[in-house]
């Protein structure tokens, strides 16, 4: 078998997913990553090795590191958020923390909680894919700005991946630039020399590499199965490439690392492969009047289920509405999309929203994370795992979720507010990405880049004006109601404004009107309700409507 046949490539997921978009802690550098691999090896008994329990980490991370224990829970649960798991599992999981009845009763459901540590490591490792460079903020490759507006964009995905977490070359270059970190990040202490770097006898084990099957799969010759770096590392017919020694069951470190770099490519499955080859979706229409075209590329004709990526820009003055097999599982991404309403009502691995402007987005329950960035007066309605913004201005969330919606840099104007809408399948959806109406901390989010200590970053939806949002499409399915109901403040005002209605159709009914003041009447009500439509911008989303024969196949198509 020839080397060449070999291709490996830098997973997606795992920056897409976990890595969050701000600067890592200064202490996640692999000075203090290399203690932390010896140290959890000395506490194998204590919950440190191979797995490594949520209670030594917290003692790890508060103790040593100096972080908070909301930032160490924070990428404890985001890292075992990636891990695969049932949709049961995590609805019992979910289950389990609803019923805590105190902040002890969690800790000990979380203190069950275990993740492999040699992966954990990487995945703290890779956090510094975020990690903002002085000498590149200098010669003007990056700069800190959280509101940097970039160019008109094009479809090449040079805009698309401007964002580092989606940007499958960034993930390539971090891996293959800090290969050798990584590796020595997964050796056993005995193979390090005094200074904790390799020697040219460094031997790696079979669970290191296991371990770099986090970051790193492959495939042999044009075949479409996807491996696990292992398990091609540990193929016969390529002992001698990457450097495994049947006699000692080990691989030689510096056969490994040149294997791998030999082998490492672009990822076929990743965002710029779906920009430059993907199918293009003719989901979005073409407004007349304007040099804006809207694009929708996707991967899944060709790409394997988990590895699913949509991507849709400029969508511009329309509504789009989609509950298509295209979407179940797919990473979502949208970007600079205008004066739209779109709905994507299936079930989501991600969604990933940078620069939008005055839209409205509702969304099928979103498995993992959620992030907008760069984006203004834009209203978010979905189920998510995790809610995560940076750099927005006016932007409102109606949320459900089981985690602290993240307050990361540069937010103005946040509001969040409860989940108010549903749609025939949604329960379903739910159920399919496991996830529950409890616990929700929608009314609780966690600052977690605080700048100039401005406690108005956000403020939570008053009651008053709070409204319920219907979805006008028509769908099959069981649900008829808001999943885990309206928290009690805002169900009451929907009852007083009800109350209301009730009082002013009796009024009319016994004004004792003739049927000329009853058309009179009518007509200036409707006067009013158009001036309303157009004062408000709410004519733009019943105009884009198409009509009703052809609206319930536009949702379902």
């Amino acid at each position: 078998m020839e080397q060449s046949a070999v291709h490996l490539w830098v997973r997606t997921e795992p920056f897409i997913v976990g890595t969050l978009p701000l600067p890592p802690p200064a202490k996640f550098s692999l000075h203090y990553l290399r203690k932390i691999s010896t140290y959890v090896r000395t506490r194998a008994r204590e919950g440190g090795y191979p797995r490594l329990f949520w209670p030594t980490w917290k003692h790890i991370a508060c103790g040593k590191l100096q972080l908070a224990k909301d930032i160490a829970w924070l990428y404890f649960e985001i890292f075992d958020s990636l891990v695969v798991r049932t949709p049961e599992e995590r609805l019992e999981w979910a289950e389990l923390i609803s019923s805590c009845v105190c902040e002890e009763d969690v800790e000990k459901q979380r203190s069950k909680l275990s993740v492999d540590t040699l992966q954990f490591l990487l995945f703290l490792y890779i956090q510094q894919l975020n990690k903002v460079s002085l000498r590149t903020s200098l010669i003007g490759e990056e700069w800190p700005s959280p509101r940097n507006r970039s160019p008109s964009p094009d479809f090449t995905g040079k805009s698309i991946c401007h964002n580092k977490t989606w940007n499958d070359c960034s993930h390539q270059a971090f891996v293959y630039n800090h290969l050798s970190d990584l590796l020595e990040l997964l050796l056993d202490p005995e193979q390090l020399s005094d200074s904790s770097h390799c020697t040219h006898n460094s031997q790696v084990c079979p669970e290191a590499v296991q371990a770099l099957s986090f970051l790193i799969e492959g495939t042999v010759s044009k075949a479409r199965k996807v491996y696990p770096i292992h398990e091609l590392a540990l193929w016969q017919p390529l002992h001698s490439e990457s450097g495994f020694s049947k006699i000692s069951k080990t691989f030689s470190f510096s056969k490994l690392e040149a294997w791998l770099r030999c082998c490492l490519t672009a990822n076929p499955f990743g965002t710029s492969a779906c920009l430059k080859t993907g199918k293009k979706l003719a989901w979005a229409q073409q407004v007349e009047g304007t040099t804006k075209r809207a694009k929708i590329a996707c991967n899944t004709h060709m790409a394997p289920k988990i590895h699913r990526i949509v991507v849709m820009t400029q969508v511009y003055k329309q509504t789009l509405a989609k509950s298509s097999e295209t979407l179940v599982g797919a990473h979502v991404k949208i970007h600079r999309c205008n004066e739209s309403f779109i709905y994507l009502l299936s079930p989501l691995r991600s969604v990933t929203v940078e620069k939008c402007r005055n839209s409205t987005l509702v969304l099928g329950p979103v498995q993992t994370s959620l992030h907008l960035h760069g984006c203004d007066n834009v209203k978010v309605i979905a189920v998510c795992h995790r809610l995560s913004v940076s750099s927005t201005s006016g932007c409102t969330f109606h949320v459900l979720t089981p985690t602290r919606p993240l307050l990361l840099a540069g937010n103005q104007m946040v509001t969040f507010a409860p989940f108010h809408t549903h749609y025939p399948m949604l329960e379903d959806h739910m159920a399919k990405n496991g996830l529950a109406t409890v616990p929700n901390y929608w009314d609780k989010p966690m600052v977690v880049c605080r700048e100039n200590n401005d406690a108005r970053i956000f403020r939570l939806l008053p009651p008053c004006e709070f409204y319920v949002f219907v979805i006008p499409f028509e769908m099959e399915g069981d649900t008829t109601e808001i999943p885990g109901g309206l928290p009690p403040a805002y169900q009451k005002a929907l009852g007083q404004r009800e109350q209301k209605i009730q009082i002013w159709q009796k009024t009319v009914k016994e004004a004792g009107l003739t049927k000329d003041q009853r058309k009179q009447f009518q007509v200036l009500v409707e006067n009013k309700f158009y001036e309303w439509l157009i004062n408000t911008g709410q004519s733009q989303q019943l105009d884009s409507l198409v009509p009703p024969a052809a609206g319930s196949k536009q949702a379902a198509g």
